[in-house]
């Protein structure tokens, strides 16, 4: 971030607490209301509203532009609405390629960088799976499982997002840089939250790893060891309320311990079959038998109810047309998902909703 003392949460928290349409209007606000932003010292009050250094933040929006790249900022129409519901979405995503395929229904493929043939065979078969239900293939442009999931729904005319741990400008490994093109060429997306110039440096991929997990639906981790990047995914994925599909391995294979542990420890499904998959992602599918229609008929139940809250009822009457995801009810009730756990398992309780499969809720 250019301002002083302003970091992604920091900048995050002013745009939630602020209400501003644009992060620009930011700087516009006078020093009381911004002295009712929780975390905003007079320090840091006082940078933001002096700040005057437009002339690099030109040139980084110069140097996007001849990229051939848009920013997408947390408060854009066009950012990922599965993302934007996470606890750390990313405040500015610099994009490639078509922005409609970041909101597209996706699962994220993650492994190993140095799998073996089972991994990059499983990989393969998964990812032609995903394509033909007509989802999008998510995953991190990194040598092995990545690029064997990309190149697969390449080759199959689907869609996949690459997130990069780097700039936009920065494809890591150099050695990926032609699938890099063919994933824009063929209507997906890299995407990144660090600008342009910036390094593949280590400790960005951990960072990275959630806006894998967060843009989709849930990860299927085909081969990891027991430490890695796809573990580090697997469990920021649980943090955000997504699936965890793991393909299980040989007892005694090292590249596959950590997927293993992970169906050992209830932390991922076993998944052998598609149709395992399927029964917990109550999503619609664009193709094949196996379509799922998002909206139902509501229920009447809850408006017999006499003893429901004000927030019970919210819930309800936001329900009484569709069957919603949890992220998607707390999109539409302003919240945050996790408070609305105790809500919904109140109303469970009631009779007067029910849980489907993947966290999706429909009335009774």
């Amino acid at each position: 971030m250019k301002v002083p003392g302003f970091g992604v949460r920091m900048a995050r928290n002013l745009l939630n607490q602020s209400g501003v349409e644009n992060a620009e209007d930011c700087f516009n606000m006078i020093e009381t209301d911004l002295l009712k932003i929780d975390g905003l010292g007079r320090n840091r009050i006082s940078d933001l509203l002096s700040f005057d250094d437009w002339d690099s933040v030109d040139k980084v929006l110069e140097r996007t532009v001849k990229l051939g790249a848009r920013l997408v900022a947390l408060t854009d129409p066009d950012y990922p609405p599965m993302l934007k519901q996470t606890y750390d979405p990313p405040v500015i995503l610099w994009v490639r390629g078509d922005v409609a395929a970041l909101s597209k229904e996706a699962l994220a493929v993650v492994g190993t960088r140095n799998p073996g043939s089972y991994g990059l065979s499983e990989t393969e078969r998964w990812s032609k799976k995903l394509v033909a239900a007509g989802l999008s293939v998510n995953s991190g442009l990194a040598y092995g499982v990545d690029a064997k999931a990309h190149r697969t729904a390449l080759e199959q005319e689907g869609t996949t997002v690459a997130v990069m741990g780097s700039g936009i400008d920065w494809v890591y490994p150099a050695k990926n840089r032609r699938l890099a093109d063919q994933i824009i060429k063929n209507g997906g997306a890299l995407i990144t939250e660090y600008p342009p110039g910036s390094k593949p440096d280590a400790v960005n991929f951990p960072e990275r790893n959630r806006i894998v997990s967060g843009l989709s639906y849930g990860v299927l981790v085909v081969e990891s060891g027991i430490k890695g990047g796809s573990m580090i995914t697997a469990r920021l994925a649980l943090d955000q309320n997504r699936e965890v599909f793991v393909v299980p391995h040989p007892l005694g294979y090292l590249k596959g311990e950590g997927c293993n542990y992970l169906i050992r420890t209830g932390q991922g499904k076993l998944v052998q079959t598609f149709e395992h998959v399927l029964e917990e992602l109550s999503i619609r599918l664009q193709k094949g038998e196996n379509e799922k229609a998002a909206a139902k008929p509501a229920g009447q139940k809850w408006k017999e109810a006499g003893d429901l809250t004000e927030q019970e009822t919210a819930l309800c009457r936001t329900l009484s047309n569709e069957t919603l995801h949890v992220d998607q009810l707390a999109e539409k009730l302003d919240t945050q998902p996790f408070k609305l756990s105790p809500l919904l398992l109140e109303l469970e309780m009631k009779g007067l909703i029910r849980q489907k499969a993947g966290k999706y809720f429909e009335l009774e």
